[in-house]
This record gives C-alpha cells, structure tokens and sequence, in this order.
C-alpha cells in the first residue's frame, strides 16, 4: 500500500488507507479482543500501517487493544496516532453503570477536559502505558471546539516542545468541524489535522475552507468519517441510519438514498463511491476507516480496489448531489 509523508515531517508516512479503532473501544456495542486483534492483523497483512485511536474510545479499551495488537510488530514500521484533550479519572460511584459516551464499557472512569500543559503531559503518559509502547508518532488535539485559548497557547507549545525534541513525531488536531481545523492550519504550527464527516460524498464544507488552506500551508490531511458515523456505509441507507453519531434526519436519508440510486447506475456500491470520492483529493494524506473485526477490513479493501468512473460524479453534480470541485 502506498505511504505519502506529511509535508513538514518527512519522517512520518502514513499509509493511504489508516484504521480507525474506535471499533475497538466497542464503540456502539461490544466486540471481543480476538475479533479486534484480528482485524488489526488483517489490516497489516493488506499493507495498512497508520492506525488512530484516542482515550476517548472506550475509556482507554481502544488504546490498550491496539497496544496489544500492535506491540510486537517492528516498531518502525508503523504509525500510530493518539489524542489529548480528555484525562480519564477514576469514577468508582459510577463504575456499575454503562459508559453514556456510546461505548459499551463500564463507566470506570469519567472524561475531564483538559488542554492545560500539564493535562496534556499526563494524558500522553497515560496512553503510553495503556498501549505499552514506547513512543506515539502522531499526537492530535482532541475536540478542542470550546476550548480554543488554551488548546492554542497551552497544549499546542506543550505538544511542539515534544516534538522538536524528538519524543513524538507530530503534532495536529482532531475534529468534527472543518473551520476551527482551518484557524490552526492557518495561526499555529501543526504538521498534520484530521478531519471527521466534514469532507465526505454527503457533504463538502471543508472543500472550501479547510483543504485550500492545507495545501497552502503544507499541512497534512488525514479524513476521517468517511460514511458520517453510518449514513453512507451500506449500499441502501436503512430508516434507523445514524449520522454524527446519533439518528439521521429524514431528509439527509434521502438524500443518501439519492445519491446511492445514481451509484448504483453506475454499476458503483454507496461506500465504494464515498471511499473513493474522499481518496481523490489531492490534499488528503490518508483517510482513516474504523473497521471492528477481519470481515470489516476485507470490505473496505475491496471497496478501495472498486474502479469508480468519472462519469458517477458528473451525474452527481447535475443532479445537485455535489458541489462543483
């Protein structure tokens, strides 16, 4: 699989296909370690070695699964990303109930906001320790959307201070929103941002803020969210589609629907066309998919290899289904 280096951190290659361990968290239900441990080796046996996880993603499960799947592989060989923003803190009054941040995990711990130098630090030891590695490559922000003023004077100068020093590799932010993304490509010195559901088949708005601005810049693009959390990730939307997280709209079902009718004339699968359609910009580093077991990442390997035809988006465009380029 190919690797493109970010622009500012040539020593960072990530390979065009990430995976995306939310999954792994048991984000929306459970999954088992073996049935996450095996997509992970299925993704290396394909050629992926750019893996994202957070601690926000089952309360730190993501992470020590990943750590755990990963551990013994050449550590150069690989990248792997985590995220700050968020300290888990013991939470035993709340320990017999389920985690309310839709991941099935016992509520153990509870999220504590924090972008303070010091919460960054101790954030990153902790991912550290969960996973048992011995460095993290890339570091994000984690949704810093409330909190600006200090995820851009106090956890990012945190961050580059790490990274001019060697500890980690580089440094970004992570969000659902592509204009907040846009103000740290533009006033800070990150090497890379990932942007979730904001640049997808559905929907383009990072396409006229975010994406000129990296290129611009030479700030790495990773896009998550390709199927936004759901709505375009079966050839026919079903009525119960989640979008952002929690249940879609009727008319953005529709919507989807729509555009999967004109796929399908095409001789194109709905995600088939949402994976290609987001690999294609030529600002987009990598494009991260959370895949949950070793059926999910064949899938999406097949829908990467689909040859999708110019003449799909054309049609898409005169049906008002996408925006001009």
């Amino acid at each position: 699989m190919t690797r493109e280096t970010l622009p500012r951190r040539p020593a960072v290659g990530l390979t065009a296909l990430g995976l995306g361990a939310a999954q792994g968290g048991n984000l929306y239900h459970a999954t088992t370690d073996e049935t996450f441990a095996a997509a992970v080796d299925a993704a290396w046996d394909a050629g992926i070695r750019y893996f994202d996880t957070a601690p926000h993603y089952g309360l730190g499960l993501s992470e020590r699964r990943l750590g755990a799947a990963l551990r013994a592989r050449p550590r150069d060989d690989y990248v792997i990303s985590t995220k700050v923003g968020r300290l888990l803190v013991p939470s035993p009054r709340t320990a017999h109930l389920r985690d309310p941040d839709g991941f099935d995990v016992a509520a153990t711990h509870r999220r504590q906001w924090d972008f303070s130098r010091d919460g960054v630090r101790r954030s990153l030891e902790a991912s550290l320790t969960r996973t048992g590695l011995d460095r993290i490559d890339i570091v994000y922000l984690h949704d810093p959307d409330e909190h600006w003023r200090q995820a851009a004077t106090e956890a990012l100068p945190a961050l580059t201070e790490l990274r001019d020093q060697g500890v980690i590799g580089a440094v970004g932010a992570g969000m659902n929103q592509s204009a907040m993304l846009t103000r740290f490509v533009q006033e800070t010195d990150v090497d890379v941002v990932l942007c979730a559901g904001r640049y997808t088949l559905l929907e383009q708005g990072a396409l006229h803020d975010l994406l000129p601005a990296a290129q611009r810049a030479g700030v790495g693009v990773v896009v998550a969210g390709v199927y936004n959390s759901g709505l375009l990730a079966t050839d026919r939307p079903p009525a119960d589609a989640t979008y952002d997280y929690r249940q879609a709209p009727a008319g953005l079902i529709d919507r989807a629907r729509r555009i999967a009718g004109i796929c399908e004339a095409h001789g194109v699968t709905l995600p088939a066309a949402a994976l290609a359609f987001v690999r294609a910009h030529p600002a987009v580093t990598a494009t991260v998919v959370g895949l949950r077991s070793r059926a999910e990442v064949l899938q999406t390997l097949h829908r990467a290899e689909t040859d999708v035809p110019d003449a799909l988006w054309a049609s898409l465009r005169g049906a008002g289904l996408l925006g001009s380029a």
